[in-house]
């Protein structure tokens, strides 16, 4: 049976936002077996859509990537001159840290990302830059270079401090984690 092109692109994109949250939440190892299966699709579809697994981690990393985007810019926008104080808060919050799925790529991903091939680390890249280049205008700096890698330091410092309370079992060391960054990074940048 023969589908019409928008309903092959609306597939597409529900493979591609099933993709973005499963990978974060059980890491690049997901099969794309198991992914098609649980949408009812087949694997063999998988192939009418994506050129290879790779290619759709490099996508769903970017979509994951606009999905962190704008939780940043509403949080941003919620707090009138308050917008860095706010999107650190929000960054590290418990309700961050225990969403992965819904939450930052940077944070689920990074150290399994680093073992993948150079075209989806570069897609790593540019996520690091988009995050980075958003919070770059709320960053103190004497210039735009100095706010970026201003950013960039603090972007890379909240993924981790986040990666590292998502893998504790322990909830109190978790929120002391979470805490102690949110503080550091308030005093440091806010």
């Amino acid at each position: 049976m023969r589908y019409s092109p928008s309903r092959k692109e609306e597939t597409r994109d529900r493979v591609l936002r099933a993709a973005s949250r499963r990978f974060r939440k059980d890491g690049v190892g997901v099969a794309i077996g198991d992914l098609m299966k649980t949408l009812k699709l087949t694997h063999g579809g998988f192939y009418r859509h994506f050129k290879s697994k790779e290619a759709l981690l490099a996508e769903a990393l970017e979509r994951a990537v606009g999905e962190g985007a704008a939780r940043m810019a509403r949080a941003a926008a919620e707090a009138p001159g308050r917008e860095l104080e706010t999107i650190i808060c929000t960054y590290l919050s418990e309700g961050h840290c225990n969403d992965p799925g819904g939450g930052c790529a940077l944070a689920a991903l990074a150290p399994e990302v680093a073992r993948e091939s150079r075209a989806v680390r570069e897609a790593m890249d540019r996520a690091l830059l988009q995050h980075s280049g958003a919070m770059a205008m709320y960053m103190p700096g004497a210039n735009d270079e100095q706010r970026r890698k201003n950013a960039i330091a603090l972007f890379s410092g909240m993924a981790g401090s986040l990666g590292v309370a998502r893998s504790l079992a322990d909830a109190g060391l978790r929120r002391t984690v979470l805490e102690s960054a949110r503080r550091l990074y308030l005093e440091a940048y806010a």
